[in-house]
């Protein structure tokens, strides 16, 4: 199923699962044989009792053709891949025949459970991670570019539970990075939770090429009426982390809009309240953020 569904995917949903309802209960009923021919009296609704994927048009600014939805229900994994697999509706799942299997759904796809990883310290000693404590957990609060924690796939707002063995659970910021300067250079074991704090959300680009939001420093000030992120929940007071599984943060504003108008039609992004965000990068400059942290597109 998508990681991430949006309204967009639930609303074509209905209409392919009524579809294939009344498809089915059309070719179970019995054929008529007897009593006089009835003609169709005016206002009464037609034999289509939902409209079909040619006639929504451009719903929502979106091309939802049969072209189209038969496009991306070609990108669903095979399904030996039971996890990814769309099921059916009736089943409790969701088809995708707007998002498909987009590869930017992938990239932010923030799972579920924990993770082990092994890092190494580079020719200087250092695995490029910078650690914050908040409500005795210790979080990422940057990770720097070509570092061995890049490579390893660790994240802003990723929760350190372990290092070496040790669990992290009331300790300070000054003592994770003790402990990560003692640790050995060849080894460092940790278990992480994915980005706890942080929550994606599937959008579509309208007509025009937007989704409908207003930002200002990387902050969501303003939300577009009837807009995709109106309809699939997107919040204020909350700052872009990623889009598209690419982190943003540190950016400045027209660096993120280019990133938002090269994106594709179906685009994630991937917010943090302004309340926990501003605590995690806190007594840490802009510019640092700007030219250390680790922007890259992630591999999939």
């Amino acid at each position: 199923m998508s990681l991430y569904p949006s309204l967009e995917d639930l609303k074509v949903d209905k209409v392919m699962r009524a579809q294939s309802q009344f498809a089915q209960s059309a070719s179970t009923a019995p054929a008529i044989t007897e009593g006089a021919y009835q003609p169709a009296t005016p206002n009464m609704p037609s034999s289509s009792l939902y409209p079909n994927l040619e006639e929504l048009g451009e719903y929502m600014g979106l091309r939802l053709n049969s072209d189209e939805v038969q496009r991306n229900l070609a990108l669903v994994p095979a399904a030996n891949n039971v996890s990814q697999v769309a099921v059916p509706s009736g089943a409790g799942g969701m088809v995708r025949p707007v998002t498909g299997a987009d590869v930017g759904i992938r990239r932010a796809e923030i799972r579920p459970g924990l993770r082990e990883l092994v890092l190494c310290k580079d020719q200087d000693g250092k695995v490029g991670l910078r650690l914050r404590d908040i409500d005795n957990g210790v979080f990422i609060q940057l990770v720097q570019a070509n570092s061995p924690a890049s490579l390893a796939g660790l994240r802003f707002g990723d929760q350190v539970l372990q290092i070496n063995g040790q669990n992290c659970a009331g300790w300070s910021t000054d003592k994770a990075h003790k402990v990560l300067k003692a640790a050995p250079e060849q080894r460092i074991e940790l278990v992480v939770r994915d980005r706890p704090f942080q929550r994606t959300i599937t959008m579509h680009k309208d007509s025009s090429g937007h989704v409908g939001f207003i930002y200002k420093s990387g902050r969501i000030t303003d939300i577009v009426k009837d807009s995709s992120a109106a309809r699939n929940g997107l919040l204020t007071e909350h700052y872009v982390c990623e889009i598209n599984g690419q982190n943003v943060i540190g950016l400045k504003d027209p660096q993120i809009r280019d990133i938002l108008t090269s994106s594709p039609t179906t685009m994630t992004i991937t917010i943090m309240p302004k309340i926990i965000y501003e605590h995690m990068i806190k007594r840490m400059a802009s510019g640092v953020l700007r030219s250390l942290m680790d922007h890259s597109v992630p591999e999939v």
